[in-house]
Order: C-alpha cells, then sequence, then structure tokens
C-alpha cells in the first residue's frame, strides 16, 4: 500500500468516526434542527448576532449570497454551501443537550461503539488472526471522555483512531487489562461505525 493510500484510507476512517459522533449527537437533540436552507440562514444568523458579514465569512460565501437565501431568493445551495450549512447548524443547535451528554458519557455513562472493522491481533493460522469482525461494545467513562476530548480538540486523524482502537481494543479484547493486559489490537478498514451515548 502506497503513503497516499495509506493516507486515503486514514482520512475515511476519520470521517466515519467524525460521522459516528455526530449522528450520536443527532440522535439527542429534542428538537429537529433547522432543515431548509433558509432556516438554517436564519438560525446561523442569530447565532452570529444577526451579523450577516459574520455569517458570511463564516460560511465561506459572500455577504450578498447570505441577504439571498434569508430573503427567499435563493433556495437552492451548491454542494459546498450545502454542508456548510448543516455543519454550522448542527455544531450550534442545541448545545446544552449536547453539553450534558456528552457530560454524561465522559464522567459516568460512556458510550457504545458499534463498527464493522478489520481487527487483528495474533499470528496467521490462528483463531485470533486478524480478520473483519462486527463489533458492538460499552466502553467505560474515561475511554469515552477521550475520544470526546480528541474531538473538541481538533484532533489528527492518528489520535482520534488511536483513541477509538484503543477504546474498543481495552474493553473487547483485553477485558479492561484481565489477562490479555499487553496485547496490540491493529484497527483498520473501517466499513461502518455508530455510536450512541
Amino acid at each position: 500500500m502506497t503513503d497516499e493510500e495509506k493516507a486515503q484510507q486514514a482520512a475515511r476512517t476519520r470521517s466515519k468516526l467524525m460521522e459516528g459522533l455526530a449522528r450520536a449527537e443527532r440522535a439527542l437533540f429534542t428538537r429537529p434542527a433547522p432543515k431548509s436552507p433558509r432556516a438554517q440562514m436564519k438560525f446561523l444568523r442569530t447565532r452570529e448576532k444577526g451579523s450577516t458579514k459574520s455569517l458570511a465569512e463564516r460560511l465561506g460565501v459572500s455577504r450578498k449570497t447570505v441577504q439571498r437565501y434569508l430573503s427567499g431568493a435563493s433556495t437552492k445551495p451548491n454542494k459546498r454551501l450545502k454542508e456548510a450549512l448543516v455543519q454550522e447548524t448542527e455544531s450550534e443547535w442545541q448545545p446544552q443537550v449536547r453539553a450534558r451528554a456528552r457530560q454524561r458519557a465522559a464522567s459516568s455513562g460512556g458510550m457504545v461503539i458499534s463498527c464493522r472493522a478489520y481487527f487483528g491481533f495474533g499470528p496467521e493460522g490462528t483463531s485470533d488472526a486478524g480478520r473483519v469482525r462486527d463489533i458492538s461494545v460499552a466502553v467505560s467513562a474515561s475511554h469515552a471522555a477521550a475520544i470526546l476530548a480528541a474531538q473538541e480538540d481538533g484532533a489528527t486523524q492518528n489520535d482520534l483512531h488511536d483513541a477509538v482502537a484503543e477504546a474498543i481494543a481495552d474493553t473487547y479484547f483485553r477485558q479492561s487489562g484481565g489477562g490479555r493486559a499487553g496485547l496490540e489490537v491493529k484497527f483498520a478498514d473501517v466499513e461502518w461505525l455508530n455510536i450512541t451515548f
């Protein structure tokens, strides 16, 4: 595998991890987030204290573009603007609900990680040989805190991947230190990943 292929694979894994965390947060919302571009623009403008200029800078578009969506003159954003609207709206929507759930996960509740990925740790030809596995595991609050802190701090692909891999490995394969404490686990080729708080 070339360095470029490894980088692409790492980027896909990070994307799946971030999507899994975003889905977990969306599931906590007590009210649905705004769906239409106009409603999203209106909501984000309130978060920017009514400033269309700062909203335009935040979204990477012109002030005139923001005004067209607010007035209803434009209704179909291009792909980049649509993704920015969804991402920014979800990042600002119900911050207290998200903060309480994150705090609970990091202090007492932990989180459940379900995934289909390649896990390997033993020599070939043994029952422990690496293979694709479907795993669903409840990770401890300390592991949840490490994953959430890495996400909030804008962790690199490797840091976030390592935090999730360590949580799964410690809980599922090492059973929190019992018997297989020094076991090295390889976590790669994530096909899907879901997280719930």
